[in-house]
């Protein structure tokens, strides 16, 4: 893995931690969250995961069109439907929105906007490394995802974490079944050996859906 070591560096220099701060729809629709407040510490977390999402989705959508691989553009617009799923929210708690453009590969996190670059030069290498490109975003946001739910004890924010969480497992099950029809053991970096273990070895989850 010390060829993906540069990458890993980036998402680390991003998560919110650092920062401080097929399509999985069943559980998104919209919560009734009325005029309830939110802390501070959540806002930022939701600012920054509506970004996270947006991130994944335009690194799919750009290595989708440079490999022509359909599993690119699946989980593309399984995480269009995340990122718009964090905008309602954001938008029921009179949170600002930070994505003022929705073109591909504009952020309004200037380190976030580098490190699609990053992803994306690393993607096109070759189509190995646009796979673990995939489970490596999957990897960081099961683990980012997991640190918010910590961080907070709203039923509506938690409704949506899980079914986020639940999207990303499936994601992460689709990469790491592409890697090794390839031949390519992925591991983990940013959850541990034995979660990304259970992922793997379970069949994908309905999130959900009846």
């Amino acid at each position: 893995m010390s060829n993906y070591a540069p990458l890993l560096w980036a998402l680390i220099a991003v998560s919110p931690a650092a920062c401080g701060t097929g399509t999985d729809t069943a559980l998104l629709t919209d919560p009734v969250v009325g005029e309830a407040s939110i802390a501070a510490g959540i806002s930022n977390d939701l600012r920054f995961l509506r970004e996270e999402e947006k991130l994944a989705r335009d690194v799919y959508i750009t290595l989708g069109e440079h490999w022509d691989l359909p599993i690119f553009f699946n989980i593309a617009s399984s995480e269009q439907v995340h990122t718009d799923r964090v905008k309602a929210l954001l938008d029921d708690f009179g949170i600002p929105d930070p994505v003022a453009d929705e073109r591909v590969g504009v952020f309004d996190d200037s380190k976030l906007a580098s490190l699609y670059e990053e992803l994306v030069a690393q993607g096109t290498v070759s189509l190995t490394d646009a796979l673990v490109v995939g489970a490596t975003v999957e990897d960081l946001d099961i683990k980012d995802i997991a640190e918010m739910m910590e961080r907070t004890d709203d039923a509506d924010v938690l409704t949506v974490y899980s079914a986020l969480m639940c999207g990303s497992r499936n994601h992460m099950r689709a990469f790491v079944s592409q890697l090794q029809s390839r031949g390519v053991e992925y591991e983990a970096q940013y959850i541990s050996q034995q979660q990304l273990n259970d992922i793997i070895t379970t069949s994908r989850e309905r999130c959900g859906r009846p």
